[in-house]
């Protein structure tokens, strides 16, 4: 009986004596095995498997944790060299492009320049409504409302419209600067590509048709863009894209640089700590 009684008590001891740990090893192996194919979301869900399935198994999921570290580091490299690629593509995109442009900035007081296409500058279109377009350094878009006539119109939105029936509104324009010159009253508001309405991207689509301009306010003002308008306008929407897409890039290659940065030192204070 006293052997028996020894026996049921040794049982739970030799079944908890590798018992989790071995079925949590498959699953690390398994993830060892992915990770060796570059199957980095196939390596990730087995280590989470252990962590999930086996918490107990401490030894296992500490090595887990290690192969863990080792896969985040290899996918942030291997998207590093990616981005890398991609950088050099938009560039040379930009490159290719940049000549149609000319850039201004004022040192003094801008931190960041914008390009502007030449047949557009303000010196060159004095007396006349139209729509400039501008993109700075980062890509942002922005189109500036300008209207010059006899009387105030108090302009608050624009509405551009082709002979289909198709047309884009921007929202109400917030805040529009008004000016007198001379005999000439001059206003001018200002729209950011992504809160205008669709307004810029409704003249890309239409660069080649006859675009009908409505500056809507207290008067209405109608008058139909020039050629050169629709021209700098589109090109200037495919630059912001471009210079967008760099910074983009850029952005998303810091953080990868940062996260290896991090596992680094993660794993570093964990090779001190003798873990």
């Amino acid at each position: 009986m006293q052997k028996k009684s020894v026996l049921f008590l040794l049982i739970p001891v030799l079944l908890s004596c590798g018992g989790p740990d071995k079925k949590a090893q498959v699953y690390l192996n398994k993830a060892t095995e992915a990770f060796a194919r570059s199957e980095y979301s196939e390596a990730k869900t087995m280590i989470d498997s252990v962590r999930i399935l086996y918490p107990k198994a401490f030894n296992v999921r500490k090595e887990g944790i290690k192969l863990m570290q080792q896969v985040e580091k290899k996918e942030q490299q291997e998207n590093l060299l990616y981005l890398d690629s991609m950088l050099t593509v938009k560039q040379e995109e930009f490159e290719a492009i940049q000549g149609k442009f000319t850039f201004e900035k004022n040192e003094e007081y801008q931190d960041m320049g914008n390009y502007v296409f030449p047949l557009q500058r303000v010196e060159q279109n004095l007396n006349r409504s139209y729509l400039k377009a501008q993109v700075a350094e980062n890509g942002v878009m922005r189109l500036t409302t300008l209207y010059c006539g006899t009387y105030f119109i108090h302009h608050n939105a624009i509405k551009v419209s082709v002979a289909d029936g198709s047309f884009a509104e921007s929202p109400y324009i917030k805040d529009v600067y008004e000016t007198t010159n001379l005999d000439q009253k001059i206003e001018m508001g200002d729209l950011k590509l992504g809160e205008d309405g669709n307004v810029i991207g409704f003249i890309h689509l239409h660069k080649d048709s006859n675009i009908k301009v409505e500056y809507l306010g207290e008067r209405k003002f109608t008058t139909h863009m020039l050629p050169v308008d629709r021209q700098a306008i589109s090109e200037l929407y495919e630059l912001s894209g471009i210079l967008s897409a760099i910074e983009q890039i850029k952005k998303e290659m810091k953080e990868a640089t940062l996260r290896i940065e991090f596992i680094d030192k993660n794993m570093e204070r964990a090779g001190n700590n003798g873990e």
